[in-house]
């Protein structure tokens, strides 16, 4: 008997970077999907690392390092082992995740993590360990184009926080050959999105008119509530909004999406 398959049919596009795609990108495709990959965001380390260096060789006097990425965790790790810090080798501050995608990357790369987000947002991850971090020293690796909501929400807190660039986010990946020409034409099904990076970076790329009309043509779907607010913020409707953060709920939410349509249709036919 072969597998159930309620996405055969249907065009998905993963806006994610080439090889922070795959996981999402074997779910849908052995639920039935055609999966496009567009990697809108880019990544690579940053040009000048003094700053990472400096808190790296005195990560001692840190009470939290607090990750709110699989990016974020995936570059300090690498740049701690070039400057001899093995993660889980060596005495380190404790560590906290915005998620629970984040936390499996940091475990992996050997960080011990002492608290999950129970709502994957940065300023709720200040806000619900907010009396642990007043007056400690937190430490912050992230992105040079992140915002300033949990920086300053960590400060409200009371927590001393060093800002460093882990990672350099820049622009569009390498697009497979007729890719970008299906997502112009409105010839896919769901576009997701993985952070306002990458809305913003197709935005560039596409043209806000073209961008506008794909957002009445296919399903745009949000990783979380920080891009859905910024697809909102660019005037387009979010359709699919899974629970969690997580490749296998993003699945499960595009899933569903189609589920109730086709009820919806059902109904009123």
């Amino acid at each position: 008997m072969n597998a159930p398959a309620p996405l055969r049919g249907k065009r998905i596009v993963i806006t994610r970077a080439v090889e922070q795609a795959r996981d999402l990108k074997e779910r849908l495709e052995k639920l039935g999907a055609t999966v496009l990959l567009l990697p809108a965001v880019s990544f690579s380390k940053p040009s000048d690392t003094a700053e990472l260096d400096r808190a790296i060789g005195t990560l001692e006097s840190f009470d939290w390092i607090l990750f709110t990425s699989a990016n974020a965790v995936r570059f300090f790790a690498v740049r701690c082992r070039e400057r001899g810090f093995v993660p889980g080798e060596e005495k380190e501050p404790r560590c906290a995740a915005v998620g629970p995608a984040t936390a499996t990357a940091a475990a992996a790369e050997g960080f011990t993590i002492d608290y999950v987000a129970k709502e994957f947002l940065g300023s709720a991850l200040a806000r619900e360990i907010s009396a642990a971090l007043s007056g400690r020293r937190v430490l912050l690796p992230r992105s040079d184009r992140a915002g300033r909501e949990l920086p300053d929400s960590l400060a409200a807190a009371g927590a001393n926080v060093t800002e460093v660039v882990a990672y350099h986010t820049g622009g569009l990946g390498a697009v497979e050959p007729g890719v970008l020409e299906a997502v112009r034409a409105g010839h896919v099904d769901v576009v997701s999105f993985f952070s306002p990076s990458a809305v913003e970076n197709l935005r560039g790329e596409l043209g806000a008119d073209i961008l506008s009309r794909l957002g009445t043509q296919a399903a745009l779907a949000a990783v979380g509530p920080v891009t859905a607010a910024a697809l909102r913020e660019a005037g387009l409707p979010v359709a699919i909004l899974p629970a969690e953060a997580t490749g296998k709920s993003m699945a499960t939410a595009i899933v569903g999406y189609f589920s109730e349509a086709n009820f919806s249709e059902a109904r009123s036919s």
